[in-house]
């Protein structure tokens, strides 16, 4: 008896998944099943059992990692392999996903080549802006060799979430509108307006374009000439090579001529004339503007800005945190995001307003690595600490708090010197290098990383109780 099976382009994996939970719950074999919904016997052919069957199969999520680029390959017999595979692994005969397996080499070459699709997806799509009122509006038409529109969408979802837009394709089409994302039924190219940015790129990529550095083939490699026809920079890419070897020679006549002595050393002589322990401020406001030039350590370069300490300057509680964030960074002012919220809610919890605290940090300047359009942070080392110190033992000296609050290892090192593991230290007081009590808590970043449910529910409510218990000792010292 054979099988047939129809799956839809939209929400094709999950189909498929639920389809060959039923075949192999029935123990149907492979050869019986045609996955393309085009039997030759339609007579013969029926639909899968509705109700599950008896047998349960268990694959290694290594599988489903598979499949789930697999099932988005241009070539028909995709279904029919991924299930093959998955009989093979249900009755334990070969390893159809190692490369030295015939199947498995064949389906890890498919993953790859999928892969790469939507590798060019992301780097070849061309939107050209739309007439739009309200949210900006673009659009973009995409031949790609699989069916890879949708896994490849949630990179433009995440990249361009702040306007509309459309990428058409043959098969299917993808709008994302007001930051809802959905799929339609794709067709020919639509007629999409000229856009005066494309011009811009153009003139651009002709700027940047190195003929000395001109290797065709790995030109081709990395894009294709398949892609050429949508990209406006390609139109200009024949005259370049044309004209590639006079510009070498131009080049060449050209060249560089050598730096003066010294040049090399200009940077190094500008930071040496930079005060390196600049004289005591008299004033919390002075320090301010001291701080806001500082060059202590390199941490001063990437980072937009120094977010100093925010609060009355005759608080009784002070609150530190480790460094700022890509908010605090760009704003200007301590725990305005995520974490930051997460800290003045458990305040408020604890009935202490956070505008009646100094909230400041151990270090002045965000660190991170940049990761395409973000900034992940990255936590100081004890240097970055130490240069910063200086900083923020002015804080303490005109802030004069009654207790201050250290949230998270960085902090707690800042004030105390002791490096020693959190676990053993949280909601402990221990006494800072500046001569005053601190009370040792998580710090609120530590609880937005915390997975389990129950663990960062316990986190957040230790966190409360110590911003109350901090607060109450500082209302107490200061009656």
């Amino acid at each position: 008896m054979t099988y047939s099976v129809t799956l839809p382009d939209i929400g094709m994996f999950e189909a498929w998944r639920a389809a060959a939970r039923t075949a192999i719950g029935h123990r149907i074999a492979p050869v019986d099943i045609d996955w393309t919904g085009n039997s030759a016997s339609l007579f013969e052919a029926q639909s899968l059992p509705d109700e599950p069957g008896l047998h349960q199969a268990h694959v290694p999520p290594a599988f489903i990692k598979l499949a789930g680029s697999v099932i988005w390959h241009s070539a028909p017999e995709r279904l029919s392999l991924l299930y093959q595979a998955l009989w093979q692994l249900d009755r334990r005969q070969g390893d159809p996903l190692s490369h030295a397996d015939p199947l498995g080499h064949r389906l890890n070459l498919m993953a790859k080549s999928v892969r790469r699709d939507i590798h060019k997806m992301h780097a070849f799509v061309r939107f050209r802006e739309l007439p739009a009122e309200g949210r900006r509006r673009f659009a973009a038409w995409f031949e790609p060799e699989h069916a890879t529109l949708i896994p490849g969408s949630s990179f433009f979802v995440k990249r361009f979430a702040d306007m509309d837009w459309m990428i058409a394709t043959p098969r299917l089409t993808a709008r994302f509108d007001n930051g809802r994302l959905s799929f339609c039924p794709g067709g020919v190219r639509p007629d999409l307006p000229e856009d005066a940015s494309e011009t811009l790129w153009a003139t651009y990529f002709a700027n940047i374009f190195n003929p000395a550095r001109i290797k065709l083939d790995a030109m081709r490699s990395e894009m294709p000439k398949k892609y050429w026809k949508n990209l406006p920079e390609t139109q200009l890419i024949p005259d370049m090579l044309r004209d590639a070897q006079a510009r070498v020679e131009r080049m060449q006549e050209a060249a560089a001529t050598a730096p003066r002595p010294g040049a090399a050393a200009v940077s190094t002589r500008y930071r040496a004339t930079m005060p390196q322990s600049p004289e005591l401020p008299a004033t919390l406001e002075e320090a301010c503007e001291g701080a806001l030039q500082c060059r202590r350590c390199g941490l001063c370069e990437p980072a937009t800005q120094t977010v100093w300490g925010e609060g009355p300057p005759t608080a009784s509680l002070m609150m530190v945190g480790e460094q700022p964030g890509d908010r605090e960074d760009l704003e200007g002012r301590p725990f305005v995001g995520p974490a930051g919220q997460i800290l003045r809610a458990a305040a408020r919890e604890a009935g202490v307003d956070p505008e009646q605290t100094w909230l400041t940090n151990a270090v002045k300047h965000f660190k991170f690595t940049p990761r395409g359009k973000l900034r992940l942070h990255q936590s100081p080392n004890r240097q970055e600490i130490q240069h910063c110190r200086w900083w923020l033992g002015l804080e303490l000296a005109f802030i004069q708090p009654r207790m201050v609050l250290a949230l998270g290892a960085s902090a707690a090192y800042a004030l105390t010197g002791n490096s020693a593991p959190m676990a053993g230290r949280r909601g402990q007081v221990e006494s800072t290098m500046h001569g005053g009590s601190v009370l040792i808590s998580w710090h609120p970043s530590y609880i937005l990383r915390v997975k389990d449910p129950a663990e960062r529910a316990k986190a957040l409510a230790e966190l409360t109780e110590d911003i109350g218990t901090a607060w109450k000792a500082s209302r107490i010292s200061s009656a």
